[in-house]
C-alpha cells in the first residue's frame, strides 16, 4: 500500500465532506439578511416565516460544518507533519485569525438568531444576520488565503528546509487569492440560490406552503440569475490567473500538449498521457488564446513544455473541469428559461421546470466539489507549488496501514452523519414554515 496516496484520499475525502457545509452557509447567510430585511421594511409575518425556517436550517449547516472542519485540521499534525513544519510560519497567521476573528463573530451572533428572536429589537436581529453573514464570508477568505499560497506561494523565504514569512500582505494578496476567493463566493451564492430553490418547488409541486414558496422562489431565483452569470466573469478571471501562475495547470485543463499559437478551447477529448496526444477532441479554434490573452493568435504554453514528471494527473483534472464548465453553463441555462417565464407569470406554473429546479438543487455544490478538484489535482506533484512535493510532505512514521485503517473509521462516521444530516434537513422541509391564518396569507400576498 502506497502511504502517501492512501494520506492523499484521506484528506480528500475529509475537505470534500466538509465542503458540503460552508458554500450553502455563507450563501444561505447572506439570503437569510435579505429576508430579515424584507421583515424589517414591510412588517410582513411572511418574511418572518421565511427567516425563521432557513435559520433552522442555516444551524444545521454550520453544526456540521464545525465538526468536520476540526477533523480536517487535526490531519496536518498526523498524516503531513512534513508539510506542517515546512508551511507553519506561514499558515499559522491565517488559520488564528479565521478562528478569532471570523468563526467566533458568526457563531456568537448565530446564537442571537437562534435564541434571540424576541428578546433583541429587529433592528439588532437584523443586524446578527449580518454579522453571521459577514462572519462566514470572512472565515472563507482566510482558508483560501492559507490555500491559496500553497497555489501561488508568496511573500516568504526558504530558512532551514522550512518557509518563513517575509512580507505578511504579499502572502495573504498572493497572485490567486482574489481570483479563487470570488469564483468561490459566487459558487456559494449560486449553491445556496439552487438549494432554496429546490426547496421552493417542492412545495409547489406539493401544493404545501404555496405562499411561502412563492416568495422563496422569487428570491432564488433572483439569486440565482445573477450569480449564476458572475460566475462566467469570476470563472474567466480564475483561468487567467492560472495561465500566468500555473500555465502547466492550464494546459491539463484543456488537455494541450503542443505549445499553441491561435490556440483552441477545448469542449471534449481523451487526454492520453503516454501517446501525448488528445483523442476525439472537439475544441473552438483561437477561443483559449482570446479569452486568456485578448488575441486570438496569442500563444499558449502545452503540456510537452514541461518535465513529464512536473505534469498532474491528466484525466481527473481534465474531466473534474470540463464538467464544472459544462454544469456552469447548464446553470445559466436553467436560469434564463426560469426568468422568461417569470417575465410570463408562467414560471409557478411550470411543471417541467419546477422539477428541473428540484432535481438541479444538489447540482452547484457538485460543481464546487469538482472545482476543487481541478483546482487541488491540477497542482499536483506539488503540495506547495514549485517548492514542496507531495510525496515530500507526509509523516514518515504513519504507516500505511493505520492511514488506511483511519480512512474507513472516518468513512463510517461521516456516512453516519450524512445521514443525520439528510434525516435533520427531511425533518425541517417536511414540517415546513409557520402557519398563518389563511386571510393573512390573503391579505399579505396583495402587498
Amino acid at each position: 500500500m502506497d502511504a502517501v496516496l492512501l494520506a492523499r484520499l484521506q484528506f480528500a475525502m475529509t475537505v470534500g465532506f466538509h465542503f458540503l457545509f460552508p458554500p450553502l452557509s455563507i450563501g444561505l447567510a447572506w439570503m437569510v439578511a435579505f429576508i430579515e430585511y424584507r421583515y424589517l421594511r414591510t412588517g410582513l409575518e411572511a418574511y418572518r416565516a421565511m427567516s425563521r425556517f432557513w435559520i433552522h436550517i442555516l444551524g444545521l449547516l454550520f453544526a456540521l460544518g464545525v465538526a468536520t472542519g476540526i477533523t480536517m485540521e487535526f490531519q496536518f499534525g498526523t498524516n503531513w507533519a512534513a508539510y506542517a513544519r515546512f508551511v507553519g510560519d506561514i499558515f499559522g497567521a491565517p488559520l488564528a485569525a479565521e478562528g478569532l476573528f471570523a468563526f467566533f463573530l458568526e457563531s456568537t451572533f448565530l446564537g442571537v438568531l437562534l435564541f434571540g428572536r424576541g428578546r433583541v429589537s429587529k433592528g439588532f436581529y437584523w443586524f446578527a444576520t449580518l454579522m453571521v453573514a459577514f462572519g462566514a464570508t470572512l472565515s472563507a477568505l482566510w482558508i483560501i488565503i492559507a490555500n491559496s499560497w500553497q497555489q501561488t506561494p508568496a511573500g516568504y523565504h526558504i530558512v532551514g528546509g522550512r518557509a518563513e514569512l517575509t512580507d505578511f500582505w504579499a502572502a495573504a494578496l498572493n497572485p490567486s487569492t482574489l481570483p479563487r476567493y470570488t469564483h468561490t463566493v459566487v459558487g456559494s451564492l449560486m449553491s445556496a440560490a439552487f438549494f432554496m430553490a429546490g426547496v421552493g418547488a417542492w412545495y409547489v409541486l406539493k401544493n404545501r406552503h404555496v405562499e411561502f414558496a412563492r416568495r422563496t422562489l422569487s428570491l432564488a431565483l433572483t439569486v440565482g440569475l445573477v450569480f449564476s452569470l458572475l460566475g462566467l466573469f469570476t470563472g474567466h478571471h480564475h483561468a487567467v490567473q492560472v495561465a500566468r501562475t500555473q500555465p502547466v495547470k492550464l494546459a491539463a485543463f484543456e488537455g494541450l500538449f503542443e505549445t499553441r499559437r491561435g490556440a483552441s478551447m477545448s469542449l471534449f477529448g481523451i487526454p492520453d498521457r503516454e501517446r501525448e496526444v488528445t483523442h476525439l477532441e472537439i475544441g473552438v479554434p483561437y477561443l483559449l488564446s482570446l479569452m486568456i490573452d485578448f488575441d486570438p493568435n496569442s500563444q499558449v504554453v502545452g503540456l510537452k513544455a514541461f518535465p513529464k514528471e512536473d505534469w498532474p494527473p491528466l484525466r481527473l483534472t481534465f474531466y473534474s473541469y470540463h464538467l464544472m464548465v459544462g454544469l456552469g453553463m447548464y446553470f445559466i441555462l436553467i436560469m434564463l428559461i426560469a426568468t422568461y417565464l417569470r417575465l410570463k407569470r408562467q414560471a409557478i406554473g411550470s411543471r417541467p421546470l419546477l422539477k428541473a429546479l428540484l432535481y438541479s438543487s444538489p447540482l452547484p455544490l457538485l460543481t464546487m466539489q469538482l472545482g476543487w478538484i481541478a483546482a487541488e489535482v491540477g497542482r499536483q506533484p506539488w503540495i506547495v507549488y514549485g517548492e514542496l512535493k507531495t510525496a515530500e510532505a507526509i509523516s514518515r512514521v504513519v504507516p500505511a496501514e493505520q492511514v488506511l485503517f483511519s480512512i474507513i473509521l472516518f468513512a463510517a462516521i461521516y456516512t453516519l452523519l450524512l445521514l443525520l444530516f439528510l434525516y435533520l434537513l427531511r425533518r425541517i422541509i417536511v414540517t415546513g414554515p409557520e402557519e398563518r391564518p389563511i386571510e393573512q396569507v390573503m391579505r399579505e400576498a396583495t402587498v
